[in-house]
Formats: C-alpha cells, sequence, structure tokens
C-alpha cells in the first residue's frame, strides 16, 4: 500500500513538472529502507511512464518546444551514461549526501527566485 502512496503522489508532482524523484527518492529510502542507488534506478524506471503522460498532455497545451526539449532531451541523455557509471561507483552515503544537497540547493533557488518576484514563498 505504501508503494502505492508513493507512487501516485509522486505521480502528481510528475504531472506538474516538478519532478516526481524529489519525493520519490526520499520516500524510498526513509520509508522503505532501500539503498540510494536502488532508489534512484527505480525512479529512473518510473520516470519513463509518468514523463511520457505528462509530455503529451504539456504538448497539447502547447507547453512544449520541441527543438529545445529533443537538444535537452539529446544531451541529458549522454550525461545520464556519465552520471550513472558515477553514481555506480560511489558509496551509498557519500551518494545521499550529494542527492540531499542538491535538494537543498533547488530549495534555496526556489525561495529566493519568490522573493525576487515579490511573491511569498510556496507553503
Amino acid at each position: 500500500m505504501i508503494n502505492i502512496l508513493i507512487g501516485f503522489i509522486s505521480g502528481i508532482i510528475s504531472g506538474m513538472g516538478i519532478g516526481g524523484g524529489a519525493i520519490l527518492i526520499p520516500a524510498l529510502v526513509l520509508l522503505r529502507d532501500v539503498s540510494q542507488q536502488t532508489a534512484q534506478g527505480i525512479n529512473l524506471v518510473y520516470f519513463i511512464p509518468t514523463a511520457i503522460c505528462a509530455l503529451i498532455v504539456h504538448i497539447k497545451n502547447k507547453n512544449v518546444e520541441i527543438k529545445s526539449a529533443l537538444i535537452m532531451g539529446g544531451t541529458g541523455a549522454i550525461g545520464a551514461v556519465f552520471g550513472s557509471y558515477i553514481a555506480r561507483g560511489m558509496e551509498d552515503g557519500i551518494l545521499r549526501k550529494f542527492f540531499g544537497v542538491f535538494l537543498l540547493l533547488i530549495g534555496i533557488y526556489v525561495i529566493c527566485q519568490n522573493f525576487v518576484k515579490k511573491k511569498p514563498p510556496i507553503s
């Protein structure tokens, strides 16, 4: 049941374009006691169908610049190969810390952007 709940909540976040991995990976590591590498692998498999569903909706709503998306998708795929080799060689604890720092930096960025735009932080 917990897997269904984690998948559903991260699916909602993915559909919004925020990135369900920000929910999925910590939930798997903390609630399911899965290693960081395994959680990230699950996230990659999870990402394919959720991204396709969200992409269909966003293309219908004309929210996608196809040329930019193809360029970023291609270079992102190349980067993913390098990143997966790097992650495979890292210890679980170090990879977990990198992921935590990444989420922290994204959070700080979002908060700073909200203050620059004179909007209250996301609640």
